[in-house]
């Protein structure tokens, strides 16, 4: 059975229903038995779980620092190009946006991992917009020769490509993927995707599986929070997560709970996710899944981000640039989304410090630090 077959016997009406009709009771019940279980990860993101956020904090800390130590991995994106062939109104890279485009050629890769390079980094994020015939599989092939030599962690955030196409860029050294269905409910996607590739809902849905028959080291999973109702969002990302770790457990996994950002041309959030609720999130499926690895990106402000350190995140960005060519050369008119925590991953690695938890930059090595 495909992850497809599964999600449509899934009664998504009924989840929802099962949220919002979720008592204490049912709360208590799912935090005395949280881990693997997807009646308890419906629980812990209900509404009625809000009553229980500071024991699930708690429990969220320990778990964490039992299973991943006092580390937090230090990553950067670097982004090869904002050409794109979708239409998707959330982002600053849609098609139909009047903005300058640009795609690094191979002096213009090197300047900016040797930029990177110096801000202390050896695990990083390659990042595009989705033009498979002007960004695809070629041009990332004679992508990963430059970069993979100066960086021991390689992961990729690109369009879906086919299993024998992840398994070329894993034989060029690429360690990880994330690719995220930005929202699990399929009315909800069509309305965000309206022209290219990625407005099949189904494809995307799919690709986490070729990843993993690729033999892929990580696979990313992720939802953008404020497209539709969070909770349920979270909720179906759960059972895909579930069904991938069951089926391909060679992989390890993560998850990215990006909220909505202004971007040019983008939209208001259908849903509002508070700070809480994001909190209600991370440590619901710290609980549910205590080898899962959760990022934190830059979207988050600076005093947000501080608290979360040590509350069950195990991953993130400092010194992000969302424009192609943006750490060796700044540009105009090039980014993403827009960045809310602008502070030097120098800056970020002192305050991680501060706390008793270690800033680590390679991947594979605990204890290294800047």
């Amino acid at each position: 059975m495909s992850f497809a077959e599964y999600f449509s016997g899934l009664d998504r009406d009924s989840l929802s229903m099962q949220l919002y009709s979720t008592t204490a009771a049912d709360v208590e019940a799912a935090l005395v038995r949280p881990r693997g279980d997807l009646k308890s990860l419906l629980a812990l993101l209900s509404p009625a779980a809000e009553a229980y956020l500071e024991q699930m904090a708690q429990r969220s800390v320990a778990l964490t620092r039992q299973r991943f130590g006092a580390a937090l991995n230090m990553y950067i994106p670097l982004y090869l190009s904002n050409l794109c062939a979708n239409e998707c109104d959330y982002c600053g890279f849609t098609m139909s946006n009047k903005l300058k485009r640009k795609t690094l050629n191979s002096d213009e890769i090197n300047a900016e991992a040797d930029a990177i390079k110096r801000l202390g980094y050896d695990s990083i994020l390659l990042v595009s917009g989705e033009h498979e015939t002007k960004v695809g599989i070629d041009y990332f092939l004679s992508a990963l020769p430059l970069i993979k030599p100066k960086f021991n962690y390689l992961a990729m955030e690109v369009q879906p490509l086919a299993t024998d196409e992840y398994r070329q860029l894993k034989q060029a050294g690429l360690d990880a993927v994330m690719l995220y269905q930005e929202t699990y409910q399929p009315n909800t996607y069509a309305k965000h995707h309206t022209r290219g590739k990625k407005s099949d809902f189904l494809n995307r849905l799919a690709a986490p599986e070729r990843v993993a028959q690729a033999g892929v080291d990580k696979i990313g999973l992720g939802v953008l929070l404020g497209l539709d109702d969070w909770r349920l969002d979270a909720l179906l990302m759960g059972h895909h997560l579930a069904f991938l770790e069951q089926r391909y457990w060679r992989s390890r996994y993560s998850i990215s709970l990006p909220r909505l950002r202004p971007c040019t041309g983008g939209v208001e959030p259908k849903v509002l996710l508070t700070d809480r609720g994001l909190l209600q999130m991370i440590f619901a499926f710290r609980l549910f899944n205590q080898e899962l690895e959760i990022s934190l990106s830059t979207r988050e402000s600076p005093a947000l981000r501080d608290k979360l350190f040590a509350l069950g995140v195990t991953h993130l960005s400092a010194g992000s640039s969302t424009q192609p060519g943006g750490y060796a050369a700044q540009q105009t008119q090039l980014d993403q989304f827009e960045i809310s925590d602008d502070r030097t991953p120098a800056q970020i690695a002192q305050v991680i410090r501060s706390q008793g938890l270690t800033p680590v930059w390679k991947d594979w090595q605990g204890q290294w630090s800047n």
